[in-house]
């Protein structure tokens, strides 16, 4: 295999291996060079038919849904959970909307003083509730106490744009991040193969900077990111990370080395690629990627630029 030639952004001619240079871009500008009713005592014998144990994947009874749906804020539709407050006659709404009201949205009486409503938190302690993502296929319900942490990492909560920088706030299916991505970030290159090089040109440039490609391979679709940030004051590091786009699940099929090689030299990570779901910024921070400084960049660099050797395989089930 031939060693990737330098290159400017524009470079992206393979020798060898595929190699493509992607544009560097300051992390404020990534994103361009990627994009009712009320409580009634009479529910409460209601509540002995759905109280469970532990959250479930089955279907709901009617009961329950019937019981849940009192608990439906009039606003927002989602779940009132404890603390349970309502209005001086009862109505209750949950305590995000609470906050933007300024009287009781079902009947406009007063909000205050808070009056919490006992009997239906007690109600909510035995009754399963299912996840917000509910509609787009999450089948679990869950204890009031566990749906906040689920719903954080739920794997049908909305996909957002995988590119560094935050400054893309698209949201959709994980089916639409490619079509995304292909139109809203058209300066990303794709290059095909399980094995390539990443060429990030002018690993120099001062500041916050970023680098992105594509690598195709095996029916999936793998997000190459280079980031250069200073993690501390003083000191540069860069953090390299392949991820995938699809899920959890999916990403536990697959494993990926990044390699820096040359002057007799050989930098080698190896891990299994996390889920777009997951992102970069906590891999960053728990340093679950491929970490080196500067010092360590030039060592590898050709004239600023820098080749990342990266091989994605399955794995064995």
């Amino acid at each position: 295999m031939s060693r990737p030639s330098s290159a400017g952004p524009s470079a992206n001619k393979p020798c060898g291996k595929q190699q493509h240079a992607p544009s560097p871009a300051a992390a404020p500008t990534a994103a361009a060079t990627i994009s009712a009713a009320g409580p009634g005592s009479s529910a409460l014998p209601a509540a002995a038919a759905v109280i469970s144990g532990g959250g479930g994947g089955g279907p709901v009874s009617p009961q329950h849904h019937e019981l849940t749906s009192l608990f439906e804020c009039p606003v927002c539709f989602d779940y009132v959970l404890p603390p349970i407050l309502q209005c001086q006659a009862g109505h209750l709404v949950c305590n995000q909307c609470r906050q933007k009201l300024s009287c009781c949205p079902t009947c406009r009486g007063s909000l205050t003083p808070s009056i919490r409503n006992l009997a239906m938190e007690k109600v909510a302690s035995a009754v399963l509730f299912p996840c917000k993502y509910a509609t787009t296929g999450c089948s679990l319900t869950l204890h009031h106490t566990e749906k906040p942490e689920h719903e954080d990492i739920c794997e049908y909560r909305p996909y957002s744009c995988p590119c560094p920088g935050a400054s893309c706030k698209w949201q959709g299916s994980l089916e639409a991040v490619m079509s995304h991505l292909m139109h809203a970030h058209k300066s990303i290159t794709t290059l095909q193969g399980e094995d390539i090089v990443f060429l990030a040109t002018d690993i120099n440039l001062p500041g916050a900077v970023d680098w992105v490609m594509m690598q195709s391979c095996f029916g999936h679709h793998f997000m190459l990111v280079l980031e250069k940030q200073e993690k501390y004051e003083g000191h540069q590091q860069f953090f390299a990370i392949v991820l995938l786009i699809g899920t959890r699940k999916q990403a536990e099929n697959f494993a990926y080395r990044l390699e820096l090689n040359g002057n007799r030299r050989r930098l080698t990570w190896e891990a299994t690629p996390r889920s777009i779901h997951d992102g970069v910024a906590a891999a960053i921070m728990n340093s679950d990627c491929l970490v080196f400084d500067t010092a360590i960049a030039h060592l590898f660099a050709d004239n600023g630029n820098l080749g990342i050797n990266v091989t994605i395989s399955t794995c064995c089930p």
